[in-house]
């Protein structure tokens, strides 16, 4: 895929949490204090406590698409007729509307970063 065409898609990544500050405390301690219970398994492996891990950072920095991040509520807001489970990452080519790449389950099924990465680089190849 050119440059050119790659800047013709996006990533949308969305996480199943609500938005704010204080949803955003409330998940950080859930993700301490009871991990296996967390219902966003994209959460839980792109990042820590409070700040996204180094090496997904520095993955999504070298993606020739850019990317957009939601929370459930304003992905809700965003796309109010797109029904699809979350967590979920979808992708998008000019002018048409967002698509599932990657599932729940297959989210779910990510052990850590680097599968996470080798998941999310299969899928983009086969979508291309």
């Amino acid at each position: 895929m050119t440059r050119s065409a790659a800047a013709d898609r996006s990533l949308i990544f969305v996480y199943n949490a609500p938005d704010g500050i204080v949803a955003a405390l409330i998940d950080a301690v859930h993700k301490l204090v009871s991990p296996a219970t967390y219902p966003c398994s994209l959460c839980a492996v792109t990042y820590g406590a409070v700040a996204m891990r180094r090496d997904w950072k520095a993955y999504l920095v070298r993606l020739p698409h850019p990317v957009t991040f939601y929370h459930r509520d304003g992905f809700r807001r965003a796309f109010p007729g797109l029904n699809v489970s979350l967590p979920a990452i979808l992708i998008a080519d000019a002018g048409a509307p967002p698509r599932l790449l990657v599932d729940t389950a297959t989210l779910d099924a990510q052990a850590d970063v680097a599968s996470l990465i080798a998941t999310l680089d299969a899928a983009l190849a086969a979508s291309a």
